[in-house]
């Protein structure tokens, strides 16, 4: 890619880190997902799917990466926000960022389309491509500098704030169609409202089903011929986009065109997905239905509204009704044929009841079709802002640097670790890390030395008065006093205990003993102490 930052190869300012759970500590189990990044898999998958024995499981500690290598080109890769530790998946890779890179800068560059081409490009893999700590390592980003680093990524996660409001308000304006139409109608498996039941063979004139020729793998253009995909209502809504390009030489069957007021089903698809309904308010003509999806032809005397008959079929009990006439062999999708699809019986509201809800339906989907469109907008919006901040051609003066918060400290402890010689340091007040009686306990192990650190980091705290925390600093302080403590020994304090001083920072800030501040002067984010707080 070309942009008026250096480009730079992400190996030199990451490192792998592969910290196994030998010894069983009681850390919750989390998977990286596309859209939700860690979460935990008992939250993802609604029931346990990782195994009893966690021992070999990574763990991935606060400011850390990680990322599923056969995943990642569709976006799971997440930094971890959270304050304590958890486990991956021994398959994942985790890694940290060394020096000089703002971790939601990465992310966000990571999962831009700029990174994902970057992804694909040093993916390797016989049967599923896979990117391995290596590949990752020649990725090549463009590299602001760390203050631009953070306004590049407040820019954007203030667009993405918005989009994701956007997104909510579209599922809130479904979830009030979907509470009106249990006030109207109750609960249509159940039926307590003692509707009259009607099959649905009674009501049909057709159930009308395209063709599947094959297809160029591009959306066709708006003055084509375009065959639909499952996309096209799998989340029972109708996309127009979602559709294949007809070939030139194939002539398209004018029967089987897409119109407004068509009520379309699919037939086939994996269990969860199969029987996804959508009613089509618009389209842009030459849409062609394939043979997997039907379309409902109502008799004239049926009595039944197209739009109320939508919401029915997408209630979630009456869609789990539907999905169990789905059949098939071992290893392929579940198909509902016309034949059991005729045989679902359904309460059928009196029509002007129907028609009353169908009137709510319209007027909420005006409402969504405008919130849809600003959507539409602020995702291209978005697009643009992603292009451009990454080519270097944002006039990034204009963007002020955000409030601090807690992720921001991360961005403190890498500029903290390695960017000494470049900063000038601020003299240290006096500072006396006490003897203690747990010297010699840390001499021979990790868990004991933790419990000096943090007697240390508190009194390195409590004697600053004005003067920034430095983890740098601190380091500094306790490598040298545990010389003087013990000459004999050469203990040395490395990247276990460092990551153990970043948690203890984050308990710091999250207990409030421990405040980020932004220095004008050196326009930079700072920690200071709080000395009015009792410590944690």
């Amino acid at each position: 890619m070309k942009s008026r930052f250096p480009i730079v190869e992400l190996g030199s300012y990451i490192r792998q880190v592969s910290q196994r759970n030998r010894a069983e500590t009681d850390i919750e189990v989390f998977s990286v997902t596309n859209s939700e990044g860690f979460t935990r898999s008992s939250d993802y998958f609604s029931k346990e799917v990782f195994s009893k024995d966690v021992s070999n499981y990574k763990v991935v500690n606060p400011g850390q990466f990680s990322y599923n290598p056969s995943r990642i080109n569709v976006g799971s890769i997440d930094y971890l926000r959270h304050d304590r530790s958890v486990l991956v998946s021994p398959l994942y890779i985790v890694f940290e960022v060394q020096k000089d890179i703002y971790a939601d800068y990465l992310q966000r560059y990571l999962k831009s389309d700029f990174g994902n081409a970057q992804i694909r490009a040093n993916t390797e893999g016989a049967v599923r491509d896979s990117l391995k700590f290596k590949g990752l390592e020649k990725i090549k980003l463009p590299l602001p500098s760390l203050n631009d680093q953070i306004r590049i990524a407040h820019l954007l996660s203030k667009v993405e704030g918005l989009i994701a409001q956007r997104k909510q308000h579209l599922q809130q304006l479904d979830t009030l169609l979907n509470s009106i139409f249990l006030e109207m109608f109750g609960d249509p498996v159940r039926n307590e409202k003692g509707w009259r039941k009607q099959k649905l063979s009674d009501l049909l004139e057709d159930i009308e089903s395209g063709k599947s020729p094959k297809c160029e793998a591009r959306q066709a253009d708006v003055e084509e011929w375009g065959v639909l995909k499952l996309g096209a209502i799998t989340r029972c809504r109708f996309d127009e986009k979602e559709n294949k390009a007809l070939p030139k030489d194939i002539a398209p069957s004018l029967r089987d065109e897409v119109r407004a007021g068509d009520l379309l089903f699919s037939r086939k698809n994996t269990y969860d997905l199969v029987a996804a309904c959508a009613y089509v308010f618009k389209t842009r003509p030459k849409l062609l239905m394939p043979d997997l999806i039907f379309r409902f032809s109502f008799k004239q005397n049926a009595d039944v509204n197209p739009i109320f008959m939508w919401r029915l079929f997408v209630n979630d009990s009456q869609r789990k009704a539907i999905q169990s006439l789905a059949a098939g062999a071992a290893g392929s999708m579940p198909n509902i044929s016309k034949g059991n699809l005729k045989t679902v019986s359904l309460a059928l509201p009196p029509l002007h009841l129907q028609n009353q809800f169908s009137s709510i339906v319209m007027k909420i989907e005006a409402i969504k079709s405008r919130y849809q469109q600003s959507l539409t907008d602020l995702e291209c919006l978005f697009s643009a802002l992603s292009q451009n901040a990454f080519n270097g051609e944002l006039d990034l003066t204009r963007v002020p640097m955000p409030k601090p918060s807690t992720q921001d400290a991360t961005a403190v402890f890498q500029e903290d670790q390695t960017s000494m010689s470049a900063t000038v340091v601020p003299t240290l007040p006096a500072i006396n890390l006490p003897d203690t009686g747990n010297l010699l306990a840390a001499l021979e192990n990790s868990e004991a030395r933790k419990t000096l650190i943090t007697e240390w980091l508190e009194a390195y705290r409590t004697q600053l008065v004005d003067t920034p925390f430095s983890l740098q600093q601190f380091m500094e302080l306790a490598q040298s006093r545990l010389a003087d403590l013990n000459p004999d020994n050469d203990l040395v304090m490395g990247a276990s205990d460092y990551e153990y001083m970043k948690t203890w920072v984050f308990e710091a800030l999250a207990a409030g003993i421990l405040k980020q501040v932004f220095d004008d002067a050196g326009n930079r984010i700072e920690l200071k102490t709080a000395l009015e707080h009792n410590p944690i």
